[in-house]
């Protein structure tokens, strides 16, 4: 069955990069010319998805404004004669049928993910976490889609991770099937090292059947006081298995300092405008 619809939980408060998230939703942190946010939608789009519903909270406008018309900027830019860029504001109020709804309390991914329930409808969806911008020749969300078509069961977009920072993370339980893809039969959220099952966690991507929702539903407080999105995959994956996928691109997290710097350097050095000049000045760089 072919995945049509992501989910993209865009909630959280930014504590890890305050102050510049006090104001602006560190979905919308710029890297080099476009928000964070852009990168993820964009990668839906190009793995097929159609519709798209991102999870907000209190104060995260900004987000949906970024995917609407502008009439009075798009009418200044025609007078300007600056058609391109004009073009490129109206795509991006095209890239795809895009509808928000709001998590009124942060009590979790899980309960994020669980807000998106009766706009999946009884299909299996994308989830492409709001922190994580992947990027890549092939979108990871369209790894993911491919092999949820191929097995039919839930999918997560994996990667191994330094062993002392798993913990922050979660552990897979995981054996090998084919290159790149591993059956997953456990996990556990934020592990104590003796908990660790591999150094092998979920990084920012998961396909979902719409019975995860049963099983958000009744599910207990995890890490945090959390509701975990990591605890009912947990649950799906011991009931009836699930594939991870190394996906193929550089995950960059949002939500963090350095990742941010990393993505930023990461673009810049390939942009079209800028990257050869970047590069250059990167040379004359001294520590």
């Amino acid at each position: 069955m072919r995945i049509k619809k992501a989910v993209i939980p865009a909630a959280g408060l930014g504590t890890r990069v305050l102050p510049a998230s006090k104001a602006m939703p560190k979905e919308m942190l710029p890297i080099v010319d476009k928000p964070a946010i852009q990168y993820i939608v964009e990668e839906a789009v190009r793995s097929g998805i159609e519709d798209i519903l991102i999870i907000t909270s209190r104060g995260k406008t900004t987000v949906e404004d970024h995917f609407d018309r502008s009439p009075e900027l798009e009418e200044r830019l025609l007078r300007a004669g600056k058609v391109e860029i004009y073009n490129e504001m109206v795509a991006i109020s095209e890239l795809a049928n895009i509808q928000y709804v709001r998590q009124k309390e942060t009590k979790g991914l899980g309960h994020a993910v669980l807000c998106a329930k009766a706009f999946a409808a009884g299909e299996p969806f994308a989830v492409l976490y709001g922190d994580d911008v992947i990027l890549g020749e092939t979108p990871a969300c369209a790894e993911l889609c491919a092999a949820y078509e191929k097995y039919g069961i839930g999918v997560a977009g994996i990667k191994p991770v330094p062993t002392e920072l798993v913990t922050k993370y979660c552990s897979l339980e995981v054996e090998k099937i084919e290159d790149k893809l591993f059956k997953v039969s456990d996990m556990i959220e934020k592990p104590k090292p003796e908990e660790m099952f591999s150094n092998y966690s979920i990084l920012g991507r998961v396909v979902l059947p719409s019975d995860i929702f049963d099983i958000l539903t009744d599910l207990p407080p995890g890490a945090n006081g959390e509701i975990q999105l990591t605890d009912a995959m947990k649950i799906l994956a011991k009931r009836e298995g699930m594939i991870g996928v190394e996906f193929s691109g550089e995950r960059y997290d949002m939500g963090n300092k350095l990742g941010i710097l990393k993505a930023i350097v990461q673009v810049g050095l390939k942009h079209p405008e800028v990257g050869a000049e970047f590069a250059e000045y990167l040379k004359t760089v001294k520590l």
